[in-house]
């Protein structure tokens, strides 16, 4: 029965960086590290074609941040202009409401909830 063998990324990395060097060939460094040389040509390719997009990630990565701020600040921005259209309406809605409310009976309500009138009456 035969196991698998598993590699870190960072051996995997050192000795791709030992392969991309070329002071010895694929071949030596496969027998010193006990890998097939198939493995290594593997390793190889795939770090040739992800070495591209690991500097486009930084780039993307750049844009994506400016972006997140621009959006950010049109945000707060947007909330100013909102907190402040709320505020005006607030006034305006409540001078309206307060010059158009009908006089409240003064008093306590009585047991059924309904307002008394207030003030002492004349008996005499």
């Amino acid at each position: 029965m035969s196991m698998k063998k598993s590699y870190s990324s960072a051996f995997k990395a050192q000795v791709v960086l030992e392969i991309l060097k070329e002071e010895k060939t694929l071949t030596q460094i496969a027998s010193a590290y006990g890998i097939h040389p198939s493995l290594l040509r593997d390793w190889k390719a795939l770090a040739l074609t992800a070495l591209p997009t690991t500097f486009e990630k930084r780039d993307t990565r750049v844009a994506t941040d400016t972006a997140h701020a621009q959006e950010v600040q049109d945000l707060y921005a947007e909330i100013g202009r909102l907190t402040t259209q709320v505020h005006w309406l607030k006034k305006t809605v409540g001078a309206k409401v307060t010059s158009e409310a009908p006089e409240q009976p003064s008093g306590p309500p009585d047991q059924r909830g309904r307002r008394r009138g207030g003030g002492a009456r004349d008996t005499a």
